[in-house]
């Protein structure tokens, strides 16, 4: 238990110590600048035979030839089985303001059942956007992180070879239609929507201007005035605004993750005056079945005779605990450790503490 409770006390002290001010541009998002998804389907090729395997993936051999004839080869009827050639899919995001010319990474992933993707190469592949318009041609070395080795009797796999990434692996055809100097307003989009953090962002935009410039619309947008900053642009509005320091307010929220058996816990959480037990209960069933065979010169069978032994074993859990009223984090997990119970049976205290309405905050389960 000394480990879990030095664990929750470090995450106490990060917790207050993140309660400080935080710059806007950590807690928000500027309308209209974002990210754009991009996906194109392609070909990698130069594979040492871990490839598709063309029968079990046909739409390899589809795009194959397809590519060949762009290229000004006929292969129509011709029966061709290679082994180093594998179809994927291409992911990347478009940032905002990327212009043409600019290059991007890219990520690789096999979609048949090839191998490995190690030491392949992707064909020039067109990416696009949800509108469906080409915004940039992907081509280059692949970059896979795993591994793959095997013989007649077995097969070792370390990382995820099936898939990689290629660095500034594709360039930008295609600008995004925005334009930000255009804008008379821009709203400012909380991350964690709350009312409290959202004043507080039109506070110190207006205290910062000395003026009336940003108004909440809602907990988790701000309104900004842009002719009212009497700034030379909307950029120079929003360069200046997003270092502005605002101190965020946070949800009381406990997370748990039953897989792990960790527990994270905020610095707001509060339990209300309860008591805690904890004890266990174990019952233990064992067979032990006893064969009977007749006798050397007798006529029967053999017999198997079912043989059951049934433990119940109540162990004695620690005496009743009582967790004050108001309590704070450090009083919550000093509680729980004063009853010497594991991380996992912790996970159903504090369970068993919010189902009777004492614990006061958001209750999380991963």
């Amino acid at each position: 238990m000394r480990w879990l409770s030095f664990f929750l006390i470090t995450l106490f002290f990060a917790q207050v110590a993140t309660a400080s001010s935080v710059r806007i541009k950590d807690l928000v998002e500027f309308d209209g600048v974002r990210g754009n998804d991009l996906v194109g389907y392609g070909l990698v090729v130069g594979l040492d035979g871990t490839g598709d395997g063309l029968r079990n993936a046909p739409f390899t051999e589809d795009i194959m030839t397809n590519i060949l004839e762009r290229l000004g080869i006929n292969v129509t009827g011709e029966q061709f089985r290679p082994k180093n050639v594998a179809a994927v899919f291409v992911t990347s995001t478009l940032p905002a303001f990327a212009r043409s010319g600019s290059q991007i990474d890219v990520t690789v992933s096999a979609i048949g059942d090839a191998k490995s993707l190690l030491g392949g190469t992707l064909i020039m592949t067109p990416m696009n956007a949800a509108d469906g318009e080409i915004y940039a041609v992907a081509q280059g070395t692949i970059i896979a992180g795993g591994a793959v080795a095997e013989g007649d009797g077995a097969r070792v796999t370390q990382g995820v070879p099936t898939s990689g990434v290629i660095p500034s692996g594709a360039r930008v055809e295609r600008e995004i239609d925005f334009e930000l100097s255009s804008l008379t307003d821009m709203r400012l989009a909380l991350r964690d929507a709350d009312f409290t953090t959202a004043a507080r962002i039109e506070s110190a935009i207006n205290n910062d201007f000395g003026r009336q410039v940003a108004i909440m619309l809602d907990s988790g947008t701000v309104s900004l005035n842009v002719p009212r900053t009497r700034m030379q642009s909307v950029a120079h509005a929003l360069g200046r605004i997003e270092n502005i320091a605002v101190e965020p307010e946070r949800k009381a929220r406990v997370v748990v993750d039953q897989r792990s058996g960790t527990i994270v816990m905020g610095d707001d959480v509060r339990i209300s005056r309860v008591a805690v037990s904890q004890g266990n209960l174990t019952l233990r069933i064992q067979e032990q079945p006893i064969t009977v065979q007749p006798n050397p010169f007798a006529q029967g069978e053999t017999v198997v005779v079912p043989r059951t032994t049934v433990d119940i074993e109540d162990q004695d859990g620690p005496s009743l605990a009582e967790v004050p009223d108001g309590a704070s984090l450090s009083e919550v997990i000093a509680g729980l450790n004063a009853l010497g119970v594991a991380p996992r049976d912790m996970i159903d205290i504090l369970k068993s503490i919010k189902a009777a309405g004492a614990l006061h905050a958001e209750f999380v389960v991963r």
